[in-house]
């Protein structure tokens, strides 16, 4: 996989590129970067280039100015014109679902097909929030760094214990029975996962109510009824708000992860039928 920074009209950006074919603009959500490699799995590079760009804040790309999706979807546009693309389909992952509405919503030209999973579609949470309060304190630019090295350390020492640990964040579900091949491909996640100053940055964001109103090209919304991460109501708000969408929801043990585990072959192929 190729990783590249290019300096764009709206600012430094770093981005990965793999694959020949229909072009993919992937919008990676929290704590991940250009280098996230799980929502890949399904799609097939000889058919698909799958473009992911790290997100301001994190990676290599500076928060700089563009700490709102709106200023986010503006550089991501801005990187498509060095790339020479006309058009992508957009997928906006978690708490990537904010800029990619404003993409789809304000450069509808440049957008076919949006996808959105387990996405942030409007307010994430509040500064009562006790997550949020929790989150700001673990996930501090200062401190991030620390924290992940100490998840992973332990995440070796005891998998499992970890892993089960994880499922709970991001999962509602009762079931606790964990393949080896699960705890073994979350831990490959992990590994990459870092914050910077980019997820203390996604908990205060926020859009205009009326932008996702604008999105007119073909929509599908996947999200899980025991996401424990970002609410089911999400999917509902923005199916409500986006004409042309579809909502899809799974029953799946990962809650948040809908691409991970076995469980993930069902939506990944409705994401497959939906783009082609």
């Amino acid at each position: 996989m190729k990783t590249q920074i290019i300096n764009t009209k709206k600012g430094t950006i770093e981005f990965s590129r793999v694959g020949t074919g229909i072009p993919i603009l992937f919008i990676h959500g929290g704590h991940s970067s250009c280098n996230e490699v799980l929502f890949h799995k399904g799609f097939d590079t000889n058919r698909f280039c799958l473009i992911t760009p790290s997100r301001p804040g994190y990676g290599n790309t500076p928060l700089s100015q563009n700490v709102s999706p709106k200023q986010t979807a503006a550089l991501f546009v801005a990187m498509l014109d060095e790339l020479k693309l006309k058009s992508v389909i957009v997928i906006g992952i978690s708490a990537g679902g904010l800029s990619a509405i404003e993409l789809a919503s304000n450069f509808p030209a440049r957008v076919t097909k949006l996808i959105l999973i387990s996405a942030v579609t409007k307010k994430w949470m509040t500064a009562k929030d006790k997550t949020y309060i929790k989150a700001k304190k673990i996930f501090a630019p200062k401190i991030e760094k620390f924290s992940w090295a100490l998840f992973r350390f332990f995440y070796l020492l005891f998998p499992n214990l970890m892993a089960k640990t994880m499922l709970k964040e991001l999962s509602n579900s009762q079931s606790i029975d964990l393949a080896k091949a699960e705890v073994a491909e979350l831990f490959e996640m992990i590994k990459l996962q870092r914050s910077k100053n980019g997820f203390v940055n996604d908990l205060d964001q926020d859009i205009d109510q009326n932008v996702i109103n604008g999105i007119a090209c073909p929509t599908l919304i996947l999200h899980s009824s025991n996401d424990n991460a970002v609410n089911l109501e999400h999917a509902e708000y923005a199916h409500s708000k986006i004409k042309n969408s579809i909502l899809e929801i799974y029953d799946n043990k990962w809650g948040h992860l809908l691409w991970l585990g076995q469980e993930s072959y069902t939506p990944i192929k409705d994401t497959l039928k939906f783009i082609e």
